[in-house]
């Protein structure tokens, strides 16, 4: 299983269309320690991160970056802006109705793009 985010950031999102089990309790918390910005939400079927940006544009450009990525790998996040500066992200495989490795694989490349941040 990959556990770093260097590795993670090296794959490619698979196409799921279902059919494949979700990761377990386990598999998501060690994949969880390569991507240690991200929180699993209370239902353990998505994970989530947060930024407080610059301010309105700045999240807009940030979202525009993390959508062609998302399209590069063929799997799309919820993306959310609210109070025009509080950016968040989830991911989860609908498919799966769960996480799958797709999902952290994003995480770790949406890690790597600028973003600015509030100072």
């Amino acid at each position: 299983m990959i556990t770093t985010m260097n590795e993670l950031e090296k794959k490619h999102c698979v196409p799921c269309e279902g059919g494949i089990p979700a990761l377990s309790n386990a598999e998501t918390r060690k994949l969880l320690e390569s991507v240690p910005e991200w929180k699993l939400a209370a239902d353990g079927k998505r994970i989530r991160r947060e930024w407080r940006v610059k301010d309105f544009a700045c999240g807009l450009k940030f979202f525009q970056k993390v959508g062609e990525v998302a399209e590069h790998e063929g799997h799309h996040p919820d993306l959310h802006l609210a109070d025009y500066r509080n950016v968040a992200i989830e991911l989860s495989t609908h498919a799966v109705g769960g996480l799958t490795e797709n999902d952290f694989i994003l995480a770790a490349k949406i890690d790597k793009l600028p973003v600015e941040l509030k100072s």
